[in-house]
């Protein structure tokens, strides 16, 4: 078993819990009124990596990179929305620094997907 087939239903999981959380944050910004944004800014980097996730999980036999892109993207997902959900609804953070550093775990996570495209896969 590749390193990549240990992450797929991890991401699968991952993917189905963004997309649902996305549609839930949508609502609650459109409705809930307070602090909007922060639900909306949340609910947006959920919806955009629900399906990266999914590709991900699809494509771990073809992109080597694949576990280390879905790991970064879902825990810096989690860090970046789950932070930015604390403050709305508990008015404080995760921790210090929660949100910088699951948007840099995103954009590392992307990074991890680029570099698929040049380190191949042994058959």
């Amino acid at each position: 078993m590749h390193l990549n087939d240990r992450f797929v239903p991890l991401f699968y999981l991952l993917s189905g819990l963004f997309g649902f959380a996305g549609v839930a944050l949508a609502a609650a910004a459109a409705h809930g009124g307070g602090d909007a944004h922060l639900l909306a800014s949340a609910s947006t980097m959920c919806l955009a990596h629900a399906p990266a996730l999914l590709a991900l999980a699809l494509a771990a036999d073809r992109i080597k990179t694949a576990w280390l892109a879905g790991l970064l993207i879902g825990i810096g997902t989690l860090l970046f929305s789950g932070d930015l959900v604390s403050l709305r609804f508990a008015a404080s953070g995760l921790f210090p620094m929660a949100a910088p550093t699951g948007g840099f775990a995103m954009m590392f996570g992307w990074l991890a997907v680029a570099a698929g495209a040049v380190l191949r896969v042994r058959a």
